[in-house]
């Protein structure tokens, strides 16, 4: 079976951004370990001058050029029109699209599977830019009418289902985001009272929450060192954060590590007691996968996909992502009790394992491919024995 995956690809596999490009990464590598899947991943570049196809690790990655400025227009114009023409001509199967190449292939008459990462309208509201609720609308409004053409949906968390609600006609599948096997073997090597937070670093993110508690945790006694590693999307939001630091006295205690590889990420993870992210809105953070994975327990937000992913007093705590107050309580009371950390990363690494593990994860969605593939060939077929050209449902 051949499977075109339409994604963000990074040219560099070492050092993905952000949590989509880590998913394709993952996904690709442990779908193309099936002898009877011809795995052929393709995504645009900006710097990519003309198409290029490359091997990589039993499957093959064509890169096309992005010419288009603005993100909207690549996925809705002319580009659009170059990728569903070169996918046409890879004759796959099955598609699978993840996030915004979802839109790219709306409508293509071959069987297709839609993975949603996030909600790009709420993220746009976010991001400080000029216009952004207007520009949030509009994305809206083309979103929405993307997960209602996709005949199947693989959601990866119960909020992303429930954000589908009387939107989606499709089937929707529930499979979680994978993560590489390596986080599973990560060493623990912990130091004391040491919070790592792996997100880029913007208002959607939410870092000041984490320096306000830490500065509260300060006042009470409590040294620990916040580890904040990502680039920085929003140089206003930057700036603010950089102040914040400084009128708290917190230049030792918080440590801007910018855009680190996986080999830096899992370095820290062995080291932190506690991993942290408190964002306003997310799916279902690769940062939280990869911690839980490695037995790092976790302090995140009680909101969106963050209270799916983990048990509240079991394997993490969840707090309000606007009170520093409750942020530091949680954070002090993990970083103070040894034994609970434990608990909490034993418990953490054991739900990461039957959800988490890409294995696991390429099992079911290579299931969701023979489903819609089978499912295409059934609709043939009814329509032909109708003698009507219909498909009988």
């Amino acid at each position: 079976m051949k499977v075109v995956i339409a994604t963000t690809f990074p040219s560099d596999p070492l050092r993905p951004h952000g949590g989509v490009e880590a998913v394709s990464i993952q996904l690709t590598r442990a779908l193309a370990a099936y002898d009877d899947l011809d795995v052929q991943v393709v995504t645009t570049d900006r710097a990519c001058k003309s198409p290029e196809t490359i091997p990589w690790e039993g499957a093959t990655i064509h890169r096309l050029p992005w010419t288009a400025g603005k993100t909207l227009r690549h996925f809705t114009g002319p580009d659009r029109q170059e990728v569903l023409r070169y996918i046409q001509g890879l004759a796959p199967d099955v598609i699978h699209a993840h996030d915004t190449y979802g839109l790219m292939v709306k409508g293509l008459n071959i069987p297709r599977v839609f993975t949603i990462h996030g909600f790009i309208h709420e993220d746009t509201i976010y991001s400080g830019q000029r216009f952004s609720r207007i520009r949030a609308k509009l994305w809206k409004r083309v979103e929405l009418g993307g997960w209602a053409d996709q005949p199947h949906i693989i959601s990866i968390s119960p909020y992303v289902r429930e954000r589908l609600k009387g939107i989606a006609t499709g089937i929707i599948h529930d499979i979680d985001n994978p993560i590489d096997e390596s986080f599973f073997g990560i060493e623990r090597n912990e130091q004391p009272n040491v919070v790592f937070s792996a997100a880029l670093l913007n208002k959607r993110k939410n870092p000041i929450a984490l320096v306000e508690a830490v500065a509260l945790l300060k006042d009470q006694g409590i040294i620990a060192e916040l580890r904040l590693a990502g680039r920085a999307t929003d140089e206003a939001y930057f700036k603010h954060l950089q102040d914040r630091i400084a009128a708290c006295g917190l230049e030792d205690q918080v440590k801007l590590l910018g855009e680190i590889d996986s080999g830096a990420v899992k370095k820290n993870l062995s080291a932190a007691a506690v991993f942290s992210l408190v964002s306003f809105e997310e799916g279902s953070p690769m940062g939280i996968e990869e911690s839980m994975a490695a037995g790092v327990p976790v302090v995140t937000s009680n909101r969106c996909g963050m209270p799916y992913m983990l048990r509240d007093g079991e394997s993490g705590f969840l707090v309000d992502p606007n009170d520093p107050a409750d942020i530091a309580h949680r954070l002090r009371q993990m970083m103070t009790d040894h034994d609970l950390r434990r608990k909490m990363g034993e418990e953490s690494r054991e739900i990461a394992k039957a959800r988490f593990h890409p294995a696991r994860v390429a099992k079911r969605t290579r299931e969701v491919y023979l489903r819609a593939v089978r499912g295409t060939e059934s609709q043939a077929v009814a329509a032909d024995q109708s003698g009507t050209g219909q498909v009988v449902r």
